[in-house]
This record gives C-alpha cells, structure tokens and sequence, in this order.
C-alpha cells in the first residue's frame, strides 16, 4: 500500500482500489497511472493505492503490494515442467495463488491439455507456504490450465491415488477415469492445525450442466467430448472418495465453490478442510481495505472489462459494495465498459471511464493503456476533484 505525501491539509483523499487491466496492466500499475493522472490535474489531492484481486492471477502481487514478503518455490507446472512460482507471507499468514503454478499463463500460445493437466504444483506450493511457517492460508484459485479436481494437489501434500494394479493414476482428470482407490491418510500432518480459506469468485459445483468441466472446460481447451470425460472423471473421483472417506466428499462436491479453477476448490473443501469464501471479500480482509476505506472520500476501483461478470463476484463489484455500505462514492476506470448506468449505480457505481472513450481501437487500448489510463483519471480529476 503507498500513500502519496505533499497532500494539502483538507483536500480529498482518494483510496484506489483496482484489479489489474488483464493483458496490458498489473493492479499496481493502474493505480500508479490514476494516481498521477489525479495528481496532473489536482496536485494536492491525497492519494491511498491499495491494489485488488479476487483470488485470481495478481493475487499475490496485490498481497506484496500491500506489505506481504514475496517468496519463491521450485514447483511442477501444468504440464509437468519445473518452474518458479510465489506466494506471499506475513505474520503467518499465507497467500498462495493457484495460478502461479497451475495458470492458464504456463501454457505455450495455443497449447492446450484438458485431460493432462495438473494441480501438482498448486499442492508443493501449499507446502512451501507450510515450510515458510504459514498457520493461515488464504488460497485463491482462478485462471487455472486445470480440471483435475484437486487430485494433483492432493497428490503433492501426500495423498495416494492408485489405478487397479496398485499404481499411481496419470497426472489430471482424464487419469481420474482409472482410479480404483484413494487414501488421504498421508496428507501432511501440518494441515489439520491450519486454517485454509478457498477464495474464489466461482460457486459452481465440481460437476453437472453447471460444474467445472462444462462452464470451464471450454475455456481450457476442452472440446465437447473431452468436457464429458473430465465431467465423468471428476463424479467418479468423488464416488471413490466417497467409498475411502464417506459421505462428506459427495456433500462436498454439491458445495458452492467446489467446481472452481477445474473442481480444485472441491479437492481443498474435501482434503484440505478448506473453507469457502467469495474471494474478493477474503482479499480485502487481508489487504487491510476496511481502515483505507475508512480514510478516503472518495473510491476509484476497476478492471480490464467492466461488464456482466463483474457484477458477479469480481474485484469491482465487491470493492463498490463495501464502499456503498460506509457511505462512500465509488467511480470505476475500465478498458472496455458493457454495462448499462443502471446495472452500474445497482452495484455501489457512481461513473465508470472507459479508455474506449478516448480511443475507440481496442487493440491500441491495449498498447498504450498506461497513458491512456492517465488520461481516465486527469477527466476523473476534473469532474470530481477539481
């Protein structure tokens, strides 16, 4: 968190509390662009940034943003390669961001592996925050290259999953199908005395029309066929669970969130005793929004897109009801904006900008969203700080 100084005694303070612009800017760099397009027009003005996410990708930035150490751990990617990834510490608390090590942003341009892929290296991040010292972790899952249901995590943090002949099934949820048994009597031992909380804006089941193959899957790679597959997969994964750990695991797979980032949030509810939180709301518990909040006069949130997902369960959405229910005036900067004045004042919204009003091509938005960004907030300045 970073609060700008030479503010002149009375002068609004503006607390900026934005995600990233997905593609062209991280959370930190739209609040470094709104701040000194603030500062252009009205150099006094103080200036709180407190960068967002929702447990997606940028969530342990935002952590670090905020004053959490970044560490760094040796992990299995996606598609079985070694690559770094980072979590972020402090005071024993843990953020670990699925994505750093299970991403979509680990797979080359146009590669794809819906039944392969794996959670492994989610789960030996979850251990290297157990090693750094975490006794409270918040993981946050989003933007997964995965649909194994957690069982690559669970994997790494001790638990067997054996075909017929006694040995280990393939790495993601197409090597579900040929599970026989589970045991997860050998997860470490450190995570029954650890509070976990899944943070995620998805509250789908693990599987069905509404589950993680069918909504996600797509998204993923996967096509029509391999979506049925991995939703076959996934329901045979928990019956076995269910037969190795008894009925919470079939309740568990009902439960909101447990289809997130490819049915992972059903593999932390069930291995993990992790609990379900909207990720937004876990984020600004732990970034510490509530006592920035307190100080501003003004709110300035956004993302990428503001639009009809937003709405639900995105970093803006929930940064504009807290701001709402304390009473103060939120205004949102966005690349693209697809929401109507009314859908935007019925989430806590006052006025969204757009860079497509000052430049209409999308793909230059995205070349040169810093400056233009910079120029969002000099209108913002003008019309509410000046």
């Amino acid at each position: 968190m970073t609060t700008t100084d030479g503010a002149v005694a009375g002068a609004p303070q503006v607390l900026v509390a934005a995600d990233k612009f997905k593609g062209s800017l991280t959370a930190v760099q739209v609040a470094e662009r709104v701040t000194a397009g603030l500062h252009n027009i009205a150099p006094g003005v103080r200036v709180e940034a407190l960068p967002v996410a929702d447990g997606g990708d940028g969530t342990v930035a935002a952590a670090v943003a905020a004053g959490f150490e970044r560490h760094e751990a040796a992990v299995t990617g996606p598609l079985g390669e070694r690559r770094t990834a980072a979590f972020a510490l402090r005071d024993g608390v843990a953020v670990v961001e699925m994505a750093e090590a299970s991403g979509l942003q680990h797979l080359p341009e146009g590669v794809f592996a819906p039944l392969t892929s794996t959670t492994y290296g989610s789960g030996e991040l979850l251990r290297a925050a157990l090693d750094a010292g975490a006794r409270s972790i918040v993981f946050g899952v989003g933007g997964s290259a995965t649909t194994d249901g957690g069982a690559g995590m669970l994997a790494a943090l001790g638990a067997r999953f054996l075909d017929a002949n006694g040995q280990p099934v393939g790495p993601g949820g197409g090597g579900l199908r040929d599970l026989a048994s589970a045991d997860l009597s050998g997860l470490d031992e450190r995570l029954a005395g650890t509070d976990i909380v899944l943070a995620s804006d998805v509250d789908n089941p693990l599987t069905g029309p509404k589950g993680a193959p069918a909504v996600y899957g797509p998204q993923k790679g996967a096509s029509p066929e391999e979506v049925a597959i991995l939703d076959e997969a996934l329901a045979h994964f928990a019956a076995v669970l269910e037969k190795s750990i008894g009925q919470k695991a079939a309740d568990a797979a009902l439960s909101p969130g447990a289809g997130a980032a490819g049915g992972i949030g059903y593999g932390a509810l069930v291995g993990l005793g992790a609990s379900f939180r909207p990720g937004i709301e876990v984020m600004l518990d732990v970034l510490g929004f509530a006592p920035a909040l307190e100080r501003a006069t003004l709110v300035i949130t956004g993302e990428g897109s503001l639009d009809e997902q937003t709405l639900h369960g995105k970093a803006p959405a929930g940064v504009a009801a807290a701001a709402r229910a304390a009473g103060k005036e939120v205004i949102a900067v966005c690349g693209r904006l697809a929401l109507r004045p009314e859908a935007l004042g019925k989430a806590g919204i006052r006025r969204a900008y757009a860079l497509t009003d000052i430049e209409p091509d999308t793909a230059r938005c995205i070349a040169e969203a810093g400056p233009l960004l910079e120029q969002v907030a000099e209108n913002i300045a003008r019309d509410f700080l000046s």
